[in-house]
């Protein structure tokens, strides 16, 4: 799954165009596409340093998305083998953006830094 620079970023893209097909063709044509994030294809404003985590980023972003689109599809199919299948995809997707984190939290040490801070402000605010 993971290639290495533009390729990633290409089969990210392509993956967040195959989500917004999929919106068109949930909707109808011409379907309200706002529930996708958009993700920044403008990389030359990005510094090289930078580029490998925008691309974890963007990855992400379309993983979060193809969770959102999965679970809201499963929510109103009728077929429950529709809703089992659609249900599965987005567990697997919740695996995709596991792999992306883990590696974005490998190489920004202070993405991991205020990912630990959040937790635990959360502990404070909710004694968990």
């Amino acid at each position: 799954m993971l290639r290495a620079g533009g390729t990633l970023l290409y089969t990210t893209l392509l993956h967040w165009r195959h989500l917004q097909t999929r919106i068109k063709i949930y909707y109808g044509k011409g379907g309200d596409q706002s529930m996708l994030s958009t993700i920044p294809t403008r990389l030359e404003s990005v510094k090289k340093e930078d580029l490998d985590k925008e691309i974890l980023r963007a990855g992400i972003i379309a993983e979060l998305d193809a969770i959102n689109l999965y679970e809201q599809m499963a929510a109103v199919a009728k077929n429950n083998d529709i809703k089992k299948i659609l249900r599965d995809i987005a567990k697997e997707e919740k695996t995709h953006v596991g792999e992306f984190l883990t590696l974005l939290l490998g190489k920004d040490g202070e993405q991991g830094v205020e990912l630990e801070k959040g937790k635990e402000e959360i502990e404070e605010l909710i004694g968990k």
